[in-house]
């Protein structure tokens, strides 16, 4: 029977379909998210849901360096048998299976790449998270000062990377991590043109973390005068980690800052007065949204980079 010469080389495809359900299996072997010994709950750090995203990044990563070579070594594997059992040699059929391998070589080094790509733009996403962070939370001093700082607020199909709680208003900042290009001498270009409507880097420009940043801010302002009865002053903060800052002129309710000295300049901001009533209340409602993001997986949106 003919079929049987297409059917019976399936059986040295078995070892590397195991292989396969072993590798899927094991995707997600490494996962950092650790959950408090006190209430179950997730613990949150500055850049939490871009560390999420990083786990998820090499899982894929592991994901397609392990399976690729069992993927195009199936071809080859298949061929091999079909040259056992064939009653005679078709070799354009053997060509087919060596072309279709090295289809696939090229498919998994694509991938690949576009991984390490990924990886390496949300480390540096992270990185600027996280030195933001740290220097927010310079401001926590409890005995002697009101301050407070949250990481990841959910907001409505959005996050807002940090929330900074001053006697004088609460700040919205969002941190934006861009490479700085280099001349062609090797000397490193650090310098962005803030103007109204967008942002002017070396080389190319943007308006999307802008529009992001006061979009935040007056979705919070707005819904914070909601659960707390009044207005709470709000402004935006836009964090651009490693850049000098050169303002032509920045949009209404909006900073744009390096984040080098980022507690101080919030420190010294004056944006209004706010009540102990009114701070007590801006604090429990933000801690009670922070505690719908895990409670709620459909919020874990990810954030922008």
């Amino acid at each position: 029977m003919a079929w049987l010469e297409y059917l019976l080389p399936l059986i040295f495809l078995f070892p590397l379909g195991a292989m396969a359900v072993i590798v899927i299996a094991l995707r997600n072997l490494h996962d950092a998210r650790v959950r408090s010994p006190f209430n179950s709950r997730p613990l949150r750090e500055p850049g939490q849901a871009l560390r999420d995203r990083l786990d998820q990044a090499f899982a894929t990563l592991f994901l397609n360096g392990a399976l690729g070579p069992i993927l195009t070594l199936a071809p080859l594997v298949y061929g091999m048998g079909r040259m056992l059992f064939a009653s005679r040699q078709n070799w354009i059929e053997w060509a087919l299976y060596g072309a279709l391998s090295t289809i696939l070589v090229l498919i998994y080094c694509f991938l690949l790449i576009r991984d390490f790509q990924h990886i390496r733009r949300i480390k540096l996403g992270l990185a600027c998270e996280m030195a933001v962070g740290q220097e927010l939370e310079r401001m926590v001093r409890p005995e002697a000062h009101p301050y407070y700082v949250f990481h990841d607020v959910p907001t409505d199909g959005d996050i807002i990377d940090h929330i900074a709680i001053t006697p004088h208003g609460v700040f919205v900042v969002e941190t934006r991590a861009r490479t700085r290009p280099f001349t062609a001498d090797g000397r490193e270009i650090n310098l962005v043109t803030v103007e109204p409507e967008r942002l002017r880097f070396p080389g190319w420009s943007e308006h999307a973390p802008l529009v992001k940043t006061l979009r935040a801010s007056r979705w919070l302002a707005s819904w914070l005068e909601q659960r707390c009865g009044q207005p709470v002053p709000v402004m935006g903060v836009l964090a651009l980690p490693g850049w000098d800052i050169s303002c032509a002129g920045t949009p209404e309710g909006l900073m744009v800052v390096s984040g080098e000295t980022l507690s101080q300049q919030l420190s010294e901001r004056r944006l209004g007065e706010l009540s102990d009533e009114l701070h007590d209340a801006v604090i429990t409602a933000l801690v009670e949204r922070a505690a719908e993001l895990d409670s709620n997986p459909s919020l874990n949106v990810a954030p922008s980079i």
